[in-house]
């Protein structure tokens, strides 16, 4: 799901990059205004496991790969301005040093995971999860907003790619970025997320949280 270098052209990639930029300046004073010296080191170890389980890419049919990302469980664990944070921090690192998503792109990889994915998650945790709920459908609604958080991901990636044939063309009328419209891209990246990745994520979710609200249930808690 990282877009590559040479797939987004300048007015997608850059206008991303304007949209990233407040909402980091916002998530950077949230965080220094919420999260607590004892709580730093979460931050650092939630961009490590995202980094990690986002490493991890699967080829699939299509000759597209998909992966988990973590994002909607830092949410619920770290609060979401912690978490997009952490995940962007997570994708730049894999961009600068790894080349698993281009560097031109960092600002909308990180849109489409770091914000708009990870957000449309925790907003569904949040609706599913009260303050009372018992363990049991806290770990359901974890699960379901880890699954509609990357589909979310997924989808603004496959527009993106999609409108480039739009956004951007030679005078002979070719693409000068993706090649691929819509009708392809949304399929053959939605396709892999909705059956396969989707409940991946959800799964890793759900049985994450459930180890930690075993383990370390004031983390949660503190975040609902």
């Amino acid at each position: 799901m990282h877009i590559p270098d040479g797939y987004l052209g300048p007015i997608t990639y850059g206008g991303l990059w304007g949209v990233m930029a407040p909402v980091w300046y916002w998530a950077s004073r949230k965080v220094r205004e919420t999260l607590k010296a004892s709580e730093v080191p979460l931050l650092a170890l939630g961009a490590a496991v995202s980094f990690v389980i986002m490493m991890i890419n699967i080829p699939v049919v299509g000759g597209t790969t998909g992966h988990a990302t973590g994002a909607v469980l830092l949410a619920i664990v770290l609060g979401p301005s912690a978490a997009c944070i952490a995940v962007s921090i997570a994708l730049v690192v894999q961009a600068v040093l790894f080349g698993d998503g281009g560097i031109t792109a960092i600002g909308a990889n990180s849109f489409n995971i770091a914000f708009i994915g990870l957000f449309s998650g925790y907003l569904v945790f949040k609706l599913l999860a009260a303050k009372d709920s018992l363990r049991k459908r806290l770990l359901i609604a974890s699960g379901l907003a880890g699954y509609i958080g990357i589909n979310v991901s997924a989808l603004f990636t496959a527009v993106e790619l999609g409108l480039q044939v739009i956004l951007h063309t030679g005078p002979d009328g070719r693409p000068l970025y993706s090649p691929f419209p819509l009708e392809i891209t949304i399929p053959a990246i939605m396709i892999e997320h909705l059956a396969i990745f989707g409940f991946v994520e959800g799964a890793f979710t759900a049985f994450s949280l459930a180890y930690i609200t075993k383990a370390h249930p004031e983390l949660v808690r503190a975040r609902k």
